[in-house]
């Protein structure tokens, strides 16, 4: 089932949020650019980026999104 949910947070706590999104999206990054790493597992990471840039534009500022916008890998 989808549905559309509201939130109503306070500005500290959406500040805290795209804290969160923006370390675990840095983490995703590093991730996905070590050579060790399985290449099904990328993709699994690469999925998971994806939502939670969805989320973040939800929160930040579209400066802060420009940082973040998911990049298209070339060896894939």
């Amino acid at each position: 089932m989808n549905g559309m949910l509201g939130l109503l947070i306070s500005e500290m706590e959406q500040k805290e949020v795209e804290y969160l999104l923006r370390r675990e999206m840095d983490e995703l990054q590093m991730d996905m650019e070590d050579p060790r790493i399985d290449q099904l597992v990328k993709r699994t990471m690469q999925e998971r980026y994806q939502v939670l840039f969805q989320l973040f534009r939800r929160v930040a500022s579209e400066q802060e999104c420009m940082k973040y916008i998911p990049r298209r890998r070339e060896n894939q």
